[in-house]
């Protein structure tokens, strides 16, 4: 994509609402699709949506996992792959990760975003619940999928 080529300027704000930045400085927003996208707030180039079904329409580029609430992802094998290629258009691209509510599913995936960047699994849930939300990853076997990642 033009324009996305490693600017610091095209990177989230890390003191907005749902910013994580990972230890290597890589900033990936977080949110839920329940609540209104603030207006103001800037739009990712690239999203990473985690529902059951099929996630609303978005002007930017967008990857669906197939993920049911407080469940694990359809696909181990694709969530694996999209969720690498998130982390590494971080590095360059505003990239969003959301679920319904923000939470459990999200903040599994950025702990599995957090491993990539070098977080040791065993950490991964605690890294994510200081840093973006104290209640992200809400089930047992969602920590053990990102122990697991």
């Amino acid at each position: 994509m033009k324009g996305w080529d490693k600017k610091l300027d095209q990177a989230w704000d890390e003191h907005d609402p749902g910013v994580l930045r990972l230890p290597s400085g890589r900033l990936v927003r977080g949110r839920g699709l329940r609540y209104p996208l603030d207006p103001a707030a800037p739009t990712p180039s690239y999203g990473v949506y985690l529902l059951g079904g099929t996630p609303p329409e978005v002007p930017w580029a967008s990857r669906w996992v197939r993920w049911p609430d407080f469940r694990l992802p359809a696909d181990h094998g694709e969530a694996r792959r999209v969720l690498i290629d998130a982390w590494e258009r971080s590095a360059a691209e505003r990239v969003e990760i959301a679920c319904g509510g923000g939470r459990g599913r999200t903040g599994t995936a950025l702990a599995c975003l957090a491993v990539l960047d070098g977080v040791p699994p065993r950490e991964a849930v605690a890294y994510v619940r200081e840093h973006y939300d104290r209640r992200a990853v809400e089930t047992p076997w969602q920590r053990r999928y990102v122990r697991r990642f």
